[in-house]
């Protein structure tokens, strides 16, 4: 008979890289859309008479839906599961993102922009919740760093898509902002053969499901951990995310979250309005080659992720990240010099972005995961959708250099913050994760050993 293996040291398979492919449809999506439409709105400013205030906030809209969408999808994923959200939502994605084609005024757009963000909320929630839990955990940094890359890809292909688009014609705009819903549709066949996360049956006592599942994907000798008892806290999850035993986790992933994105998003958003700024003349390739930067960072955080432990990692960045963003404000380069500059720190900084796809959910146990992300995704898609919305503000009416100078000084925060308080989570068995990021022991369900009933 062969060895019985726990469900979370499994070796890699086939299906555990398809479950990670077929999450990367929404995080590609997501990191097009937000990335598309700096150019996309500069170029429907005329056809849809856009006043600044219009550009801002189409600028910020879909980051205010994201902000709703992960409010409302992290309590119906812990509840109800993650598999029917995970399944569809790229479906109604594609349809929104098509409509945006048809639209012939601002508030139309705006209206769209917001579903599509409250879309990619839902769907960032259940996309790292369900590849989470069923990642490998000697692998599981890597596996969901592959979002991340996804998501920088994303990222880069808008601004190519948006350099290569641009003088086709008058509605070159519509074209760009459409596209988005391809990569979302090609990635739905993929998701239809993923079921619902065994860790998650088994957190609601449906030990029986979970085996099936295990054993026609992993066969049968595969053992899963017995969830941790959970006692019911009055108020629900948001309650218990704020109780004594998680509050530092649950702040720790809102404040990392939100300082990564508030000057990723605000600088990346208007970067050839930055560079235009700090006097680099080709504003266009100066934002090709801070995409390919931010690209380079994304593979190397991939490659960096399981080599070092989170807390270094995440401390680290945000230094480093802050050194460069202030060399770039303050050093007086020339242009070629200010352009390497503005591409280190998205380097730096996009490798970063990978712990926001590995850390949240091991911040949290199985019945709090799903509302814990949720909650960090808001809390950063706030500060990110405020932060874009007053950027161009902020450089009209205080200068680059003390626009850039804010965006410091929220790394520098985001860093000092960590370092005192954020745990070490990378050898977390997930049914098990404690509020002082040291693992314990766990009980395992084996096909021998399910209850009859369950």
């Amino acid at each position: 008979m062969s060895k019985q293996v726990s469900f979370e040291d499994l070796p890699l398979t086939r299906f555990h890289i398809r479950t990670v492919f077929s999450g990367t449809g929404g995080q590609f999506s997501d990191g097009f859309v937000l990335g598309i439409i700096g150019i996309a709105v500069s170029m429907a400013a005329g056809p849809l008479q856009l006043t600044a205030l219009w550009m801002g906030l189409l600028g910020a809209a879909s980051l205010a839906g994201l902000f709703l969408g992960s409010l409302i999808a992290g309590p119906l994923a812990d509840k109800y599961g993650r598999r029917t959200i995970f399944a569809w939502d790229m479906l109604l994605f594609a349809t929104i993102s098509a409509s945006q084609f048809f639209v012939s005024s601002p508030e139309q757009l705006l209206v769209l922009r917001l579903l599509l963000g409250l879309v990619l909320g839902f769907d960032y929630v259940v996309s790292k919740s369900l590849v989470t839990e069923f990642a490998p955990r000697r692998y599981r940094g890597r596996l969901l760093s592959i979002l991340a890359v996804a998501w920088a890809g994303g990222y880069v292909a808008a601004y190519l898509v948006g350099f290569a688009v641009r003088d086709i014609g008058p509605d070159a705009w519509r074209i760009m902002l459409a596209l988005s819903g391809v990569p979302a549709l090609l990635i739905l066949p993929l998701r239809m053969g993923v079921p619902e996360s065994p860790i998650w049956l088994m957190a609601r006592g449906r030990t029986e499901e979970a085996m099936d599942i295990v054993r026609s994907k992993f066969g049968p000798n595969v053992s899963l951990p017995e969830p941790v008892s959970t006692p019911k806290k009055k108020g629900g999850n948001w309650a218990e995310l704020f109780s004594k035993r998680w509050r530092k986790n649950t702040v720790v992933g809102c404040v990392f979250y939100t300082c990564q994105v508030i000057p990723f998003f605000a600088l990346g958003t208007f970067s050839p309005r930055v560079l235009e700024a700090l006097n680099v003349g080709d504003k266009f390739v100066g934002g090709l080659v801070y995409n390919v930067l931010l690209m380079l960072g994304a593979i190397l955080g991939l490659l960096c992720i399981d080599r070092i432990s989170r807390r270094a990692f995440l401390v680290g960045t945000f230094y480093l990240s802050a050194l460069s963003l202030a060399v770039l404000a303050y050093a007086g380069f020339g242009a070629f010099g200010t352009i390497l500059a503005f591409g280190l720190f998205a380097c730096i900084l996009t490798a970063a972005v990978n712990l926001e796809f590995v850390y949240p959910p091991e911040l949290f146990p199985t019945h709090l995961r799903a509302s814990g992300i949720g909650l960090a995704v808001a809390s950063s898609r706030f500060g990110s959708a405020f932060a874009t919305f007053l950027l161009p503000i902020a450089v009209q009416n205080l200068g680059i250099q003390t626009a850039l100078g804010i965006c410091v000084g929220v790394l520098i925060f985001g860093g000092v913050f960590c370092h005192l308080f954020a745990p070490e989570t990378s050898k977390e068995e997930l049914s098990g994760v404690n509020p002082d990021g040291r693992g314990q022991a766990t009980a395992f369900v084996t096909p021998a050993t399910v209850p009859e009933g369950k």
